[in-house]
């Protein structure tokens, strides 16, 4: 209870200084614009720009996002100033009516969309600051310089990109590297804590005991991702921050996949502990328990040097060397049933996992013929250089992004709230207007009452601004409105009381709530219109194609010799990273699909997908193993002498069986959820699936048997063993899982 009220005072400490930045930068936009030098004034005449940047760069970032945002403010004012320059010293602005602005809106907007390396917020910036042009030349007419229009307008969109950066300096920089090492550290923290409720409960003589631990590890669980994810969201900013980083540490992205080499492991002893019925468990005697505990100290000593270390050398720090690590980790004794023990003794390989990395990778580095296959191969380095060469063509997805942005604002000439709206991908159409609705209207409220309130204080109505960008800060947050409806009411307040000379606020509320309102709908319909497939559609039509590359991940796991096997295991990586692409796009269209109106649709079955995921994501993490596995085990297996590699053929003979088995089901299931009929049996009422399931993991324990008179090290039998016990834990896993699929598959029908 006390780390959960430690966590939620954190969360909230975090989210006030990212509110306190925002009022910083506000602050220094409205001190400027409304109080600073008459020719500074001159300049930036168009303070919504100001805000809109503001609010669009600061919040929730660090210095680096803020550098970031800056220069990507530069590239947009590049971008718009000077075709603006150009269009109005050629049509002139006096000539420029509502029509011709609406096709300059539309085309620009069109071209500046198009291209995919632009970053989203400079394209979003860019959008503002062509609308703002265009409204401004209709609006002033001939009064218009051609000249220095645009100016004004760059002008006013970098003040708000310089205060954004100002913000995040005062009164102390936030750094992402201070955020991605604090959130390390913390990691190192909580998988230590986790381990060690894992070492608990396996231990545990009494059942309520292991449950209690368990409990505790769930709440951890959650914790543990939530950094994982913080680390991730800067490592972006980090590079802006230390622009060495990317000359001296090239793998900057490796610290995300270290990460989750950590975090995999560590879920799927949990899973593994979970799936324990009866404590205490049968195998975990004395010696069981002391090595559990030498291991828990090892792989803690590890993680708390790690601590010690900045975030690209953390989860790497230097290994602990003894004589411990030499000795041959575990051997099971001739009593144990390694069936029955599967999941204690993926404990064990988890924790080697943990402890020295998966033991092939060591072996496959040494392997000669792997190394020739390997330079064979183009770097990365090579695939940018050769790519930078030819001209990439538009995808078809930055068409219908360009074409969208360009319909939509040319529709709605005059909407900024829609011009920094727009993301890439798909989102909530309905809930996310109905969130920059409700926004506008709480914001333009907000704004009219204060005016109403402070009428005889006129230069003192900026204060009120403060608690409401306080109030919009944690809006962010909310399920209901999020960071549309958040940057909306934050700005519909800002434009009434962070200016003046715009008439009466009550006249120019409505206004912008009607311009909200034209410019939403003009947003739905050009929505449906190039996006007309329903969220709960996709997320079916994706839900059959993971089938898919799950049924192709079954057919690729093969043992064989090393020299064979090679490519296969590298296959069956390839498969096992689309497979986790498509779930990832999975969990997007149900995230939307829950929150999209059903109007006369059936209810989307958010239950029974959320469990699919949820089955599918443990099968991701299981095949992440298997990739490992087969490549030790079939480079070892050209070790063994001819009764152990018959042995082990027998395994691969039972792995064949049961896959003939799956990926027939496996097809069925992707055809059942791609056409609604129910045309699959089940696994679980296939007797055969059980009994190949039972001959695998009999001639798994034959072949361990075997390793007692093999000829080779103690350490090297040790890992054999728990490679084989781990494959046969996940072979058996996959089964079940799969099964677990059918089961919801039937509920969706």
């Amino acid at each position: 209870m006390n780390t959960m009220v430690e966590q939620n005072r954190a969360i909230w400490r975090v989210r006030l200084v990212s509110a306190l930045r925002t009022i910083i930068a506000c602050t220094i936009v409205g001190c400027t614009t409304l109080y600073g030098p008459a020719p500074v004034r001159r300049v930036l005449t168009y303070p919504a720009i100001s805000y809109v940047t503001a609010i669009l760069i600061v919040s929730e970032a660090t210095l680096g996002d803020t550098m970031r945002g800056f220069c990507q403010n530069l590239y947009a004012t590049v971008q718009v100033l000077f075709p603006s320059w150009l269009s109005l010293w050629i049509i002139g602005p006096a000539r420029l009516t509502r029509e011709l602005a609406a096709l300059a809106v539309a085309i620009s907007s069109f071209v500046v969309a198009l291209p995919e390396s632009t970053p989203l917020l400079a394209k979003r910036l860019a959008f503002g600051q062509i609308v703002i042009v265009c409204v401004g030349t209709v609006v002033h007419g001939s009064s218009t310089g051609s000249f220095m229009h645009p100016i004004h307008v760059a002008s006013s969109t970098t003040l708000g990109a310089l205060a954004s950066v100002l913000a995040m300096l005062l009164p102390f920089p936030r750094l992402a590297y201070c955020e991605v090492r604090k959130a390390c550290r913390l990691y190192a923290e909580n998988a230590s804590q986790r381990l060690g409720l894992v070492v608990e409960a396996i231990s545990a003589q009494h059942t309520s005991t292991a449950h209690d631990l368990i409990a505790q590890q769930k709440c951890l669980s959650q914790t543990g991702l939530k950094l994982v994810q913080t680390v991730n969201n800067n490592l972006g900013g980090m590079v802006w921050e230390r622009p060495q980083i990317i000359f001296l540490k090239p793998n900057c992205a490796a610290l995300e996949e270290k990460l989750q080499n950590m975090e995999i492991p560590i879920m799927e002893m949990e899973r593994a502990l979970s799936s324990c019925t009866l404590f205490p468990v049968d195998m975990i005697d004395e010696e069981f328990k002391q090595l559990l505990q030498s291991l828990k100290l090892q792989i803690s000593l590890k993680l708390e040097n790690a601590k010690c270390f900045v975030p690209f050398d953390a989860i790497t720090a230097p290994e602990v060397k003894g004589k411990a690590l030499e000795k041959p980790l575990w051997m099971p004794k001739t009593n144990n049933k390694i069936p029955e023990n599967l999941p204690a003794l993926l404990l064990l390989y988890c924790m080697e996992f943990l402890l020295n990395g998966p033991p092939s990778a060591r072996n496959i580095e040494d392997n000669p013929t792997m190394k020739a296959e390997e330079s064979n191969k183009p770097t990365s380095s090579d695939q940018r250089v050769w790519s930078s060469v030819f001209i990439k063509l538009p995808s078809s997805q930055s068409l219908i992004f360009a074409l969208k942005c360009s319909v939509s604002l040319g529709l709605s000439w005059s909407g900024l709230t829609i011009a920094i709206s727009f993301v890439t991908g798909r989102q909530a159409t309905f809930i996310v207007a109905n969130a920059r609705a409700q926004g506008t209207a709480m914001g333009s409220i907000y704004g009219v009452l204060c005016s109403f309130i402070f009428h005889k204080f006129y230069d003192l109505r900026f204060l009120p601004l403060l608690p409401w960008i306080i109030f919009t800060s944690f809006l962010i947050h909310s399920r209901n409105y999020g960071q549309a409806g958040a940057f909306s009411a934050a700005i519909g307040a800002l434009l009434i009381l962070g200016r003046k000379g715009y008439g009466a606020p009550s006249n120019f509320a409505i206004a912008r709530v009607t311009e909200a309102t034209i410019g939403l709908i003009c947003f739905i319909l050009v929505e449906l219109l190039l996006n007309p497939a329903r969220a709960a559609t996709l997320a079916k039509a994706e839900l059959s194609e993971s089938i898919g590359l799950l049924q192709e991940c079954m057919e690729n796991i093969i043992l064989r010799p090393h020299q064979k096997n090679m490519s296969g295991s590298r296959k069956l990586r390839e498969k096992q990273h689309q497979l986790k692409y498509h779930v990832d796009k999975l969990q997007h269209f149900i995230s939307e699909a829950q929150m999209e109106p059903n109007f006369w649709f059936m209810p989307f079955q958010s239950a029974s997908y959320g469990k699919l995921l949820g089955l599918l994501s443990r099968l991701v993490n299981l095949l992440h193993f298997v990739v490992y596995q087969i490549e030790f085990s079939s480079e070892i297996s050209q070790r063994l002498d001819s009764s152990s590699e018959n042995l082990l053929q027998n395994m691969n003979d039972d792995l064949e069986l049961l896959k003939d088995r799956v990926s027939s089901s496996l097809k069925q299931l992707e055809a059942a959820t791609s056409t609604n009929k129910q045309t699959f049996r089940s696994l679980d009422r296939d007797e055969g699936v059980k009994g190949i399931l039972s001959s695998f993991l009999q001639h798994l324990e034959e072949v361990i048997d075997k390793l007692y008179t093999w000829e080779g090290t103690e350490k090297l039998k040790s890992q054999m063993v728990l490679c084989l016990t781990g494959l046969g834990y996940c072979i058996q896993s996959l089964a079940t899982e799969i099964m677990e699929i059918e089961k919801e598959v039937k509920d969706l029908q």
